[in-house]
């Protein structure tokens, strides 16, 4: 059973790889071809054995393996953090448009909020991990969210630790208003960033190295002599 839950849980920790793989190839992609990064940085997680079996034990889950394979979503996470609320949506749709990657659900916290105020991006994908003896399916959760929503997640994470959960009303309605002008900065701040480069979202990154005018010339003038049938 030990020897299972380890090979259990690496397939886990070889799913956020593949993922953070895939991110860092739309990063490099947005940054040569398009000028624009969306993505301003990545974090990933995998629980713990014993933090799983907790879970398990907490929501009645069969302790079998395919069993917690197929309700509990969250074992392994990646978290996105984004420049503005449209690259949040930009970026989810570019990953679960590739074949190899599975919808199961969206949960759009960003659309509506949470009650608390919350702001976030959930998805959960499935992708496969390609072993020696064949492709194993595996759950990971994702999360984007801009800048702003990640410092006030993580600043309401701290106070709930810090409290045990049973936080005080007042630091409710203060997170509360924490969160509505979290909002309001995003939806400032990405109204100037169009304005200043636009929808597309162009930076001033410096473009990549040029060609020699020369070798183009030659190229096109070999493009237009040779067979397209060859």
């Amino acid at each position: 059973m030990r020897d299972d839950f380890n090979r259990f849980e690496m397939e886990y920790r070889w799913a956020v790889q593949e993922i953070l793989t895939k991110v860092s190839i739309l990063r490099e992609e947005f940054l040569q071809l398009h000028r624009y990064n969306p993505i301003e940085h990545v974090n990933s997680r995998v629980k713990t054995p014993v933090s799983i079996l907790e879970k398990v034990a907490r929501r009645g889950v069969h302790p079998s393996l395919p069993s917690i394979r197929r309700h509990i979503t969250d074992i392994a996470g990646v978290r996105i953090t984004c420049s503005f609320r449209a690259d949040t949506y930009r970026v989810l749709e570019a990953l679960t448009s590739q074949d190899d990657v599975r919808l199961i659900q969206v949960k759009d916290y960003i659309a509506n909020p949470k009650a608390n105020g919350y702001q976030s991006l959930h998805a959960i994908v499935e992708i496969p991990v390609f072993l020696s003896t064949g492709p194993v399916p595996v759950i990971v959760e994702l999360q984007l969210r801009t800048i702003a929503m990640d410092f006030w997640a993580s600043l309401e994470h701290k106070i709930f630790y810090k409290y045990d959960r049973e936080v005080p009303e007042d630091l409710r309605a203060d997170l509360k208003q924490a969160a509505d002008a979290a909002e309001q900065l995003d939806l400032q701040m990405e109204q100037l960033h169009h304005e200043v480069h636009g929808a597309a979202g162009r930076t001033d990154l410096q473009p990549g190295p040029e060609l020699d005018p020369d070798l183009l010339q030659r190229l096109w003038q070999l493009s237009l002599q040779a067979d397209p049938s060859t």
